[in-house]
């Protein structure tokens, strides 16, 4: 355990060692980071070891906990009452880490997928509930959930509510029996009007985004790694457009897409960097299973792309109708186009295929929910639909919702805190 000092706050790395399945404690173990974090003025109190903690769980699925920049955003506001705790989901980070690399020591495809049916948001919950334990002396604590941290927030209200004493969550109500093809009914249409607003702000890229997609239908693209530069790669920087200065990026990104005629070198190492899933091959292994209960996805954001025509990548050869980059979709192609995706192929076949998923939410329990809750929806998010949202915050007992057309799906981290201070204010009005 090592402790430093950042910008007016004191960190602190710890490490605690789980069952890979909580169903067999004695089986194997992984381990789980997690980084606290206290504010100085409060650490030199003498009531310091009697804060509350707010434990952080990180969107995703398969992402890391951010690594704070002393006490930027968000976390400032959170460090004037909680000591804070910045979980890595397991998997991730400074956790074990499940990847290309380590799973090949599992063996076969289906030895991989057994393993990796363990990283989904009800093993995330039983992990927290070990931790803490050990941490705050069984007392309960808050939990702050953004988007997949929202989903596992409303598992853990379902799995284990007596280990939460007030629960916030920020772009991130699921809905309790939604399967993952009705969320992509629902997501496509709101990725198509991100598209159409994009090129309203910004009409001259409809021209050079149907350039670069001739370029690639037509060639042979590569990128620096080797991996081919598809068009369907291509239109997967959609995923950034629901964020709140995701039309910008992608605007200042396709100004340098040639160099003359050609696709320029800039323009395919940024790519590079922006396609692959190097940085957390969990998302695209599970995105979809983070909606499955019961019934298996077979990859449902594939199979709902075909009701939704305007998303195909030849409409850009007629030269007339504006090509439309994908959301927050994960395609089977894409573990054989990256190379860190690629040997994970089959293990990813079996989940897609897998019916015996277990139950993440629990309505029964929801509707008697006594944890104080509060939820902010926003209104125009591109990942998590509103009306889905807004289904579930009517499911759960005594939830508060904040729907706000103010903030785009990133509104927790670019807010200032703001986001998490009405959560709080939303919360304490229920006392």
């Amino acid at each position: 355990m090592s402790t430093f000092r950042q910008g007016g706050a004191i960190l602190t790395d710890h490490s605690f060692e789980v069952p890979l399945d909580h169903a067999d404690p004695g089986g194997a173990q992984i381990e789980v980071f997690a980084r606290e974090v206290v504010g100085v003025e409060r650490a030199a109190e003498s009531t310091v070891d009697l804060l509350p903690w707010l434990v952080f769980l990180q969107g995703g699925p398969g992402r890391p906990s951010p690594r704070p920049n002393g006490r930027d955003g968000w976390l400032d506001r959170a460090l004037r009452d909680y000591r804070v705790l910045l979980l890595d989901q397991r998997g991730t980070g400074r956790s074990t880490p499940a990847n290309r690399l380590t799973l090949a020591r599992h063996g076969s495809p289906q030895a991989q997928a057994r393993y990796l049916a363990h990283f989904r948001a009800d093993s995330i919950v039983a992990d927290a509930e070990l931790i803490r334990r050990q941490l705050t002396g069984g007392r309960p604590w808050s939990v702050l959930g953004q988007s997949f941290g929202g989903f596992c927030t409303v598992s853990y209200l379902s799995l284990a509510p007596h280990g939460i004493a007030e629960a916030f969550i920020a772009g991130g109500l699921p809905g309790l029996t939604t399967t993952a093809e009705e969320v992509y009914q629902a997501t496509y249409p709101l990725v198509a009007a991100k598209n159409l607003a994009h090129y309203e702000r910004y009409p001259e890229d409809a021209e050079r985004v149907r350039q670069v997609a001739r370029r690639l239908i037509t060639s042979d693209v590569r990128l620096p790694s080797g991996a081919a530069l598809t068009v369907e790669a291509f239109q997967t920087l959609g995923m950034h457009l629901g964020a709140s200065t995701g039309s910008q990026f992608l605007h200042y990104l396709l100004e340098d897409a040639f160099a003359g005629d050609e696709i320029a070198d800039d323009f395919r190492y940024r790519l590079d960097a922006l396609l692959t899933f190097s940085g957390g091959p969990l998302y695209a292994a599970l995105h979809e299973a983070c909606y499955a209960q019961g019934t298996a996805t077979r990859w449902a954001a594939q199979r709902a792309r075909a009701d939704f025509g305007a998303f195909r990548a030849e409409l850009a050869l007629d030269g007339t109708d504006p090509v439309l980059f994908t959301g927050e979709m994960i395609y089977p192609w894409m573990f054989e186009t990256d190379p860190v995706l690629r040997p994970l192929a089959e293990a990813a076949q079996i989940l897609a295929e897998h019916e015996g998923w277990p139950p993440l939410y629990d309505p029964a329990l929801l509707s008697a929910n006594e944890v104080p809750v509060a939820a902010a929806i926003y209104y125009d998010d591109m990942y998590v639909p509103q009306q889905i949202s807004i289904r579930t915050a009517a499911q759960i007992r005594g939830l508060r919702r904040w729907v706000t057309s103010e903030y785009e799906h990133d509104g927790l981290r670019v807010s200032n805190g703001a986001v998490l201070d009405r959560l709080i204010a939303m919360v304490r009005a229920t006392g």
